[in-house]
């Protein structure tokens, strides 16, 4: 644009690219409906393990008021804090080793943006029409018919929004009593609030932004090229068989196998060419893929113009076995070896956890003091958490000193995923010991397992 006295060369420019709608094309294939699989299954996890029962309790329920996790009959506190860390780590390696391997698979089929976004576009696809259809529309003035179709695409998103929402909110709180208290307006402010946000924040991303998330939201798209090397797969365009490329290529010998149709740039939700490259926008869905391979049928050329394949494979022209036999790479064997040991010690050692944890804690009112008899008393509390589903007994016990006793009973009783803070005094006859610290350990035990069992250490403090 000139500029009122400027030099007749000079042009104002802007330094931000206008953002064009993508109304991607439907597309069938292996790599769709494997696509589809797996929206599918993610839907059915999320959504319905959130209503799923175990022992009259969510099956999966992060009670954070109560500091509980309960994740399939298993209760963590925040004791646990290591288990979500290893959980964090083997989500790290997983996704270097996947990534090292084939590219983007987690980006191009199980990443909530691609899921989601997947949903809504189907969506958009049966209520607007097919591209041509939505580009129509997209150009069309307001009119009754536009307003309609859109207010219903639009409710739809919101619809589906709201509920993932709901169910999000319903790992946090209680979905039962959650659904019970939406239907009569009793949410509390903090359960509306996060419905609200999750719901349209999955409006806004899956719905409006869409491809944006992906190029300039997610940091993964900047930093992944980091896990490439020439042995991974890749979304890859055959330069050699389909240049050059032309429109009548099938009735003019000498040109190549590439039509020209464009089907790659229409079926492409970040709306790449991938004719010129893997760029960082690719998000490794293969739909290209699929709609290249259909034209390919058509026009009657061998299928494979776009595939996965290796820069390696590609300069060397490998075969595909000689292609996958790579793939077992030093750097792919070691991600393999440290994710599988880390995998099955997280295992062995939740198998082997003890369903119960023990603090103790001095009482500061009472450091040291003599009681009847002459005997020294010291007073500890101890917090017993029954980490199992079931009630349980535990009978406690005290050694580290001669004749160190706890006087009475000493049987304390906790119900199932639950917690007791109790007072117990600790006695030692007068001149078993010096003045001083001593070390002594308490001992939990169930008094019908004696599987279940803890040692703590604390110290007994003698004026």
């Amino acid at each position: 644009m000139k500029t009122s006295g400027a030099p007749a060369d000079l042009v104002e420019q802007s330094l931000y690219e206008v953002r064009r709608t993508i109304h991607p094309r439907a597309v069938r294939g292996w790599f769709a409906a494997w696509r589809w699989a797996l929206v599918w299954a993610t839907q059915l996890v999320f959504y319905g393990t959130a209503w799923l029962q175990w022992n009259g309790r969510q099956v999966v329920l992060f009670d954070i008021a109560q500091r509980k996790f309960y994740i399939f009959g298993l209760v963590f506190w925040p004791q646990d804090i290591i288990y979500l860390t290893v959980l964090l780590i083997i989500s790290a390696l997983s996704l270097f080793l996947f990534t090292a391997v084939a590219g983007r698979l987690w980006c191009g089929y199980a990443c909530p943006q691609t899921v989601y976004t997947e949903i809504f576009m189907w969506l958009e696809q049966k209520i607007e029409g097919d591209r041509v259809a939505r580009l129509r529309l997209e150009a069309a003035p307001l009119s009754p018919r536009k307003f309609a179709l859109k207010a219903v695409k639009h409710g739809a998103w919101i619809a589906i929004g709201l509920w993932t929402g709901f169910t999000f909110v319903g790992y946090f709180t209680p979905i039962r009593e959650l659904w019970d208290a939406v239907w009569i307006a009793a949410t509390g402010p903090w359960e509306t609030f996060w419905v609200l946000f999750y719901g349209f924040a999955t409006y806004g991303n899956a719905g409006w932004m869409r491809e944006q998330v992906c190029k300039h939201m997610c940091p993964y798209a900047r930093f992944q090229s980091a896990m490439f090397d020439n042995d991974t797969l890749i979304i890859t365009y055959d330069r050699e068989r389909g240049e050059p490329r032309g429109k009548n290529a099938i009735s003019r010998p000498g040109k190549g196998h590439c039509v020209d149709c464009n089907i790659c740039v229409q079926v492409c939700p970040t709306g790449i060419d991938i004719r010129e490259g893997l760029q960082y926008e690719c998000i490794g869905c293969a739909a290209c893929i699929d709609g290249c391979d259909q034209v390919m049928e058509k026009v009657g050329f061998p299928k494979g113009l776009i595939r996965y394949s290796t820069i390696t494979a590609m300069e060397r022209k490998l075969t595909r076995a000689q292609m996958f036999a790579r793939a077992f790479r030093p750097r792919v064997l070691v991600y393999s070896a440290v994710l599988w040991i880390i995998i099955i010690s997280a295992g062995v050692a939740l198998w082997n956890r003890v369903p119960l944890k023990v603090d103790v804690i001095r009482d500061r009112a009472a450091i040291s003091r003599e009681v009847e008899g002459g005997m020294i008393e010291n007073v500890y509390r101890l917090q017993i958490m029954n980490t199992s589903e079931a009630p349980r007994a535990y009978r406690l016990s005290v050694s580290g000193i001669s004749g160190i006793r706890i006087p009475g009973e000493a049987v304390i009783e906790v119900e199932g995923a639950a917690s007791r803070m109790v007072p117990v005094k600790v006695r030692v006859a007068p001149g078993a010991v010096a003045a001083g610290t001593h070390r002594i350990e308490f001992g939990i035990e169930s008094t019908d397992d004696t599987s279940v069992a803890v040692r703590e250490k604390s110290v007994f403090i003698v004026r």
